[in-house]
């Protein structure tokens, strides 16, 4: 429908991205889902009538591709991609950390560049960034991780000072915890894991936010989590 807002989440799949996609288009959103693997997205596209692109965001001919591909200018764009690789750092196999910083860092810059350019343009968006606690604090035999999402935030960090003056709110949500799924769940009343719809209504809660109290990061984590 013409005149809607876009929203645009590149990662997206099940979990997070999924129950963002849900709450954005109940508020009114026309939905873009990007992924490397559109196929897993058919039933997300069909319950919330979005469009699926393929893209993999560490390559920069995708990400221009992908939005040059868009209907029109995102007023939101969600950066969700993330990848690890765990062990003892003399064991760590090169190519698979290039590839954690890649889709951590790489793809996060190639994607929010792109999404700056076009709400510079017209003067007004969102960007937000899905972090976790391995952005704050480098945990043992997680290096290559706490690499990417450290430097995932100190991009989020340097474009908030820049863009903020110029009326694009950049924001950068740390997840501290475990995500409730289909393969994760949680005793009932619990609430020992975070729950992807509450994760949604926190970004929602960003994307709202009055100019005039703009949050640049967040924390969300299950109230029994240490920190």
């Amino acid at each position: 429908m013409a005149g809607k807002p876009l929203a645009l989440i590149v990662g997206a799949g099940e979990g997070v991205s999924a129950s963002l996609a849900r709450l954005l288009s109940r508020e009114g959103y026309d939905i873009a889902l990007a992924a490397r693997n559109v196929l897993k997205l058919a039933p997300l596209a069909q319950e919330t009538q979005a469009r699926t692109f393929s893209c993999d965001a560490s390559d920069a001919a995708d990400v221009h591709a992908l939005f040059g591909s868009l209907t029109h200018s995102p007023d939101v764009v969600v950066y969700n991609p993330s990848f690890r690789v765990r062990g003892p750092l003399v064991d760590l196999d090169p190519a698979e950390v290039h590839r954690t910083l890649n889709v951590c860092a790489f793809g996060a810059f190639l994607v929010a560049q792109q999404a700056a350019k076009h709400m510079l343009a017209k003067g007004a968006g969102t960007i937000l960034f899905t972090g976790a606690s391995a952005g704050v604090k480098g945990y043992a035999r997680s290096a290559p991780f706490a690499m990417g999402k450290f430097a995932l935030r100190g991009l989020a960090q340097s474009m908030a000072r820049e863009l903020h003056p110029q009326n694009i709110h950049v924001g950068h949500i740390v997840i501290d915890g475990g995500i409730r799924s289909s393969r994760r769940q949680d005793e009932p009343g619990a609430d020992k894991l975070l729950d992807p719809d509450a994760i949604a209504q926190s970004y929602l809660h960003l994307i709202n936010q009055p100019r005039s109290s703009w949050s640049w990061e967040i924390e969300v984590r299950p109230w029994v989590e240490n920190f």
